[in-house]
């Protein structure tokens, strides 16, 4: 391995690339712990060490940031708002003819649909600082600690705290695409993928020494194995056949090869998994805003804070009904069995023992919704892991492998891993493992 590393950093071109990618995350974890100005730091530290802060929806975006959140820092709202906008912009594909027709333009529309991507970016980033700022002043970004995280809540101060959280935004947004264009790797799944290795050793660190080395070793044991499923079915694709005819083009014959379409049991990736924690994050924050002045709660509140923890099996039940839903609709709107068949019926391709046109589409419908449930059941296994191992080992909220966070990481450092093997093929003729 080391001499595989070795041989990187030996190829000019790609050891620039790689200390450009280094100096990027550099960049990105430095901003963490800037604060936002006007906020107290020492006091945000403290409310930090009660251990008491909001959970749902915000350690969500809190895991996404890099612990930038619960920092209140520059960078607080991290790529969420990016992600989020990705999303919106690819399932207005579905309701949108114009965005759709952008998507079939190639380059060109691609551009004009980032271009979207960006504006949506910032607009979600102001909506989400001006949350964030409102959460602050309230006090109930955490819960339980009454140190004011913002002394001066003149209107001055406030808007240049949303200005600054947007601007953030956008600057990590920009790091993210200066990345993908001279760096390695997408830029956006790399920032991801480090806000999240950054929370591992805290937790880690965490979990040993409050609940002792025999939970510890056995949350090392269960990670192993949920990486090495992850890695095995990240992998995995469903090879189906396509043949080209020979055809005369000019003087030319062209076709006559073979190859196949690679339907992977996991096609939607993480999504499902995305859309269903934040769907069940919502009744708890509707608690927050139904909470009675005494701190009790309504009937309705607490049957629902009994009903939807981490722990009670009707939340894990919905949990899993809601993965499989989104994987299935996800995969639905992002693969189209008749725009696949009619591309392969216009360049002259057919399944062999599958006739071209509506019979090669419903024989595609009928391979993706076979191999899409044992993905969606795999996704709802991942994502129930922390429940399941607080439940049988008492690893609480700081166990790390399960959820989006093992699926980003494995599925970022694959890709990664692939575009470095690339370009060490295309300069050594070998790749980077031999």
């Amino acid at each position: 391995m080391l001499s595989a590393i070795a041989r990187v950093f030996r190829t000019p071109d790609l050891r620039r690339k790689l200390l450009f990618t280094l100096s990027i995350i550099a960049i990105y974890r430095l901003g963490v712990y800037i604060p936002a100005p006007g906020v107290d730091y020492g006091n945000v530290q403290q409310c930090l060490e009660m251990g008491d802060t909001s959970g749902g929806l915000y350690q969500f975006v809190n895991l996404f940031s890099g612990g930038a959140l619960l920092q209140v820092s520059i960078f607080a709202l991290g790529i969420m708002p990016y992600i989020t906008a990705s999303i919106i912009v690819q399932l207005l594909r579905v309701v949108i003819p114009r965005f759709e027709d952008l998507h079939k333009e190639g380059a060109a529309g691609q551009a004009t649909l980032t271009q979207y991507t960006r504006y949506l970016t910032i607009a979600l980033g102001l909506l989400q600082a001006t949350t964030l700022v409102s959460l602050a002043r309230s006090g109930n970004l955490f819960q339980g600690c009454q140190l004011p995280i913002i002394p001066d809540q003149s209107i001055v101060h406030i808007l240049l705290m949303v200005i600054v959280l947007t601007a953030g935004t956008g600057m990590i947004m920009w790091l993210g695409e200066l990345v993908t264009e001279k760096g390695v790797g997408n830029g956006m799944s790399i920032l991801i993928f480090v806000s999240i290795a950054s929370g591992f050793p805290s937790s880690m660190g965490s979990i040993a020494s409050t609940q002792g080395w025999g939970v510890f070793t056995g949350v090392i044991i269960i990670g192993l194995c949920v990486v090495a499923l992850v890695v095995f079915v990240e992998l995995s694709q469903r090879r189906v056949p396509v043949q080209y005819a020979k055809r005369m083009v000019g003087r030319r014959t062209v076709g006559g090869s073979s190859t196949y379409i690679p339907i992977k049991v996991n096609m939607a990736g993480v999504i499902p998994v995305i859309f269903s924690s934040s769907m069940l994050a919502l009744p708890q924050m509707l608690i927050q805003f139904n909470m009675n002045p005494d701190g009790s709660l309504p009937g309705w509140a607490a049957w629902i804070q009994t009903n939807f923890s981490g722990s009670s099996p009707l939340y894990m039940l919905v949990y899993l009904l809601l993965t499989i839903f989104f994987t299935y609709f996800y995969v639905a709107i992002t693969f189209n069995p008749i725009e696949v068949s009619d591309n392969m019926k216009k360049y002259g391709g057919f399944i062999p023992g599958i006739r071209a046109g509506k019979p090669t589409a419903d024989y595609l419908s009928y391979v993706l919704s076979r191999i899409t449930f044992p993905g969606a059941i795999y996704l709802g296994l991942i994502a129930l892991t922390p429940l399941i191992a607080f439940v049988l080992i008492k690893a609480d909220q700081n166990f790390p492998f399960g959820g989006v966070s093992v699926l980003i990481m494995v599925g970022v450092g694959l890709e990664t891993v692939k575009q470095i093997n690339a370009q060490m093929q295309q300069r050594h003729y070998e790749g980077l493992l031999r």
